[in-house]
């Protein structure tokens, strides 16, 4: 299968070039577009790039993720995360190719402690989390053969993440304030992009698929905690203290309930929920080699 993604220097686009990079004869081909051939901000130049590629799938791995800065420029973060996926949507279903959208649980309001289903009412509390429903919209709307795929606290060895985070702070300094009352399941990025290319291969074979689905990591936890095991997993002696969300204001809110249920995405396509636990001693070792 030939996959065009949108993204080249991102967790997941990254993991997508490590799986279908290593074996040019293997069964997904990928062509990665960056942003000098495909700029989100132009949502013209998205359509365009599908119609000259003409790929057996579509994944859109780019999106602005700049949390904090969206509060400030919420017009920008509209386009990349809005228009852009929705004109690639829009031309996708014109072709009948498959889309795969990459979104988030910032679309809800983060209220409550139950798992948020894919079908519960979006209500997001930062303008991260507006953009982002704005593309999940504009993918909806256009009634092509498509899969949102909402995820959670993506890590992995590469780009900006908390594993990073930890293990950078962890290695100079005594203790860590880290906040204990948001919950969510850390999803290695590994994971996403495997999900990916699944989804995009079933909806080829099985467009009736087509809807919005959770991936999150299993277990849920708080960020405190997650911290914790990182620190353990990466032999570092950083002792962690737990604070509430309002000792660690941020220009965005950022939602105390970020657990997903994921069911219905190994109902559909099989696909289970990764265990974060088992991916992170591969991380950090990621991370160290890097340096």
């Amino acid at each position: 299968m030939r996959v065009l993604v949108f993204g080249e220097t991102g967790q997941v686009a990254l993991a997508l070039k490590r799986l279908t990079g290593h074996n040019p004869q293997g069964p997904h081909q990928a062509i990665f577009l960056p942003r000098a051939h495909a700029d989100l901000m132009d949502p013209a130049a998205c359509a365009r790039a599908i119609r000259a590629t003409r790929p057996a799938a579509v994944i859109n791995a780019a999106a602005y993720t700049a949390v904090d800065d969206a509060e400030a420029d919420e017009t920008a973060a509209s386009v990349v995360n809005g228009a852009a996926p929705a004109a690639m949507a829009q031309t996708c279903a014109a072709q009948g190719i498959p889309l795969v959208h990459i979104s988030t649980d910032y679309v809800f309001d983060g209220t409550g402690s139950t798992p948020f289903t894919p079908d519960h009412p979006t209500a997001p509390i930062n303008a991260y989390g507006r953009s982002k429903l704005l593309g999940e919209q504009g993918v909806g709307a256009a009634q092509g053969i498509h899969a949102v795929l909402r995820t959670s606290w993506v890590v992995s060895g590469d780009g900006a993440n908390f594993i990073k985070t930890m293990c950078r702070l962890g290695a100079t300094r005594d203790t860590l304030s880290v906040v204990a009352d948001q919950i969510g399941g850390p999803t290695p990025a590994e994971a996403i992009a495997a999900a990916c290319l699944s989804v995009a291969e079933q909806l080829r074979e099985t467009p009736k698929k087509s809807g919005v689905y959770h991936l999150s990591g299993t277990p849920d936890t708080s960020w405190a905690d997650f911290a914790r095991a990182i620190m353990q997993a990466a032999a570092l002696p950083c002792q962690i203290t737990d604070i509430p969300s309002s000792a660690y204001p941020t220009p965005a809110p950022r939602p105390l309930n970020s657990r997903l249920d994921c069911r219905s995405l190994f109902d559909t396509f099989g696909i289970p929920r990764p265990d974060w636990r088992a991916a992170l001693p591969q991380i950090i070792a990621d991370i160290k080699a890097k340096g």
